[in-house]
């Protein structure tokens, strides 16, 4: 069955080839090198519904999920699967930069507004579910996000956050038209709140086609074998050189959890839309 990639509750750009790390013969330390490079254009988003409080008039924010999205540009556009924050109310994204010398590493800053109230904004809360741990070296800094527009029938979201440049890691983009089977790819997301989890694989097929949220079919879809799992949804599937070539945002499995095929929304497609997204706010199609 296909299952969507986002939980549930019930980087700065690539240096030019003649980067010596990225041209290394040893592959583990090329790998190295792409996933330093792009994590901190990876991040974390936490999605909310608001809930009255049964013993008083308060709106509090309570958690519904989690999912995986990456830095457009640094205007502060974020790039995700429409169903990560499909059933949302409020949203809020954790980045990842390299922590200042002598600047605490690892730790949450919150940035976000608190919860509301019938009367007022609640105190401010730095709520996350991302686990313990992970990278080392960095700071994670918590905005509240707003929705620019999403594109339903192709489960493209585009969020943005009011944060400062030196926040921003924008992914170097590439190219999926001419992707062959065999070639590397290489997944960084958060799944099951394991934030920037690194799994490789290779492309399995291409040119596939899957359901999006809203029963329209999704083609020209990227396979690859690179571990997919709860979590993962919006985050991007790199090729060896750490360019961006697809969205992650299924699997096909029996059991919920990664089975070896995940799908991903080819970049070329992606581009086209978020531009759009943008520009105008919505993705308009001819109807016959």
């Amino acid at each position: 069955k296909y299952v969507g990639t986002s939980t549930s509750y019930m980087s700065p750009p690539l240096e030019t080839p003649n980067n010596a790390a990225l041209l290394c013969a040893d592959p583990d330390e090329r790998r190295i090198a792409v996933f330093e490079r792009a994590a901190p254009g990876v991040v974390y988003i936490d999605t909310f519904i608001e809930q009255r409080d049964a013993f008083s008039t308060n709106v509090m924010e309570m958690p519904l999920g989690a999912g995986s999205g990456f830095v457009w540009d640094d205007k502060g556009h974020i790039v995700t699967n429409y169903h990560v924050v499909r059933n949302a109310q409020s949203a809020q994204v954790t980045i990842l930069r390299k922590a200042l010398p002598q600047e605490p590493t690892a730790t949450t800053t919150s940035r976000i507004q608190g919860s509301r109230s019938s009367n007022d904004s609640l105190p401010k809360t730095s709520y996350t579910s991302m686990r313990p741990g992970g990278t080392t070296d960095y700071k994670r800094s918590t905005y509240k996000a707003r929705v620019i527009g999403v594109d339903p029938g192709k489960d493209i979201a585009v969020l943005k956050v009011d944060a400062p440049v030196f926040d921003l890691y924008p992914i170097e983009l590439g190219k999926s038209d001419g992707l062959r089977v065999g070639q590397q790819a290489l997944a960084i997301g958060n799944p099951f709140g394991l934030d920037h989890t690194l799994t490789a694989g290779i492309i399995s097929g291409t040119g596939r086609e899957v359901k999006s949220p809203t029963g329209r079919p999704i083609s020209n879809v990227i396979q690859s074998d690179a571990a997919i799992n709860p979590g993962n949804s919006g985050g991007p599937l790199l090729d060896a050189g750490g360019r961006v070539i697809g969205m992650n945002t299924a699997i096909y499995s029996p059991s919920g959890a990664s089975a070896g095929i995940g799908f991903a929304i080819p970049i070329d497609s992606v581009k086209f839309i978020v531009e759009t997204l943008i520009q105008d706010g919505r993705v308009v199609r001819p109807i016959l």
